[in-house]
Formats: C-alpha cells, structure tokens, sequence
C-alpha cells in the first residue's frame, strides 16, 4: 500500500515545487519589469507619444554620433578585464585602461546631456515638467545592491 503511495506522494511534491517557482517567478519579472529605471532614455518615459518618439530619436543620433567613443569605452573595458587576467598585475596599465573606460563614458554622458538641454530648449512647458519629473526619479533611484567582497 505504502509503494503505490510513493509515486502520488513524490507527484504532489513535485507540483507544488513547480507551482511555487513559477509564481516566484512571475512575482520577481513584476518586481524588475515595475522597478525605477535609472537611465537618461528613462527621463522620457512619460512624455506623449509623439515627443517620447522624438526625444528616443534625438538619444538614438547622439549614440550614433558618439559610436567610436562607445567603441574606445567598451575596448577599454576589455583591455582592463584582459590586464586583471595576467598571473601578475600591471597596475599602473590597469589603471590607465580604466581612465580610458571613465572619460568615454563621461564623454558619452556629455553628449547625451547636450542633447538633452536642446531637445529641452524646444520642448513645451508641460514636457519639461515631465522630463523633470523623470530626473527626479532618476535621482531617487535605489543603488543598485552592493555586491559583497570576502
């Protein structure tokens, strides 16, 4: 009797295994899909369509413009992932890679921000409220969690 329960006993547990992970699921892709993005793109969330599409296409070109400095930043990265795999470190290399990494991202940065103020300078009353809006919420975004160093 107890050998032909086995398999209902194990089934049931199973289920409710199963059951339970794709709720957790469910519940953790709500949490990120809701989450505050912390992104200048995420400032024109908000606007109506039609100044939302033109403020995305004014981002898009400055990215398109800015493409060798994303190139430089991104090889950058990779030469200071490549410095960090050698048996012994060369730090001041390392270092100067992560200042190339730094100033393309800042300069990217600018670039958005410049073409940010003019998209702005054009703007409505009312959809630079909602851009400030949107600034404000990606000042008050939650840091992203710290990962911890043992």
């Amino acid at each position: 009797m107890v050998g032909s329960r086995l398999p209902l006993i194990i089934s049931i547990a199973l289920n409710i295994f199963l059951a339970g992970a794709i709720a957790g699921g469910v519940v953790w892709f709500e949490a990120r899909r809701s989450a505050p993005r912390a992104s200048l793109q995420a400032l024109g969330n908000q606007l109506p369509a039609p100044e939302r599409d033109a403020f995305y296409k004014t981002l898009r070109e400055a990215r398109h413009q800015a493409r060798q400095t994303i190139l430089d930043g991104q090889q950058a990265r990779r030469d200071a992932a490549a410095l960090l795999r050698q048996p012994t470190l060369d730090a001041p290399a390392l270092l100067a890679a992560l200042e190339r990494a730094r100033v393309a991202d800042s300069a990217m940065r600018a670039a958005l921000e410049q073409r940010i103020v003019e998209f702005a300078a054009t703007s409505s009353p009312a959809d630079r409220a909602i851009l400030a809006e949107g600034l404000s919420r990606y000042i008050h975004a939650p840091p992203p969690p710290k990962k911890s160093v043992q």
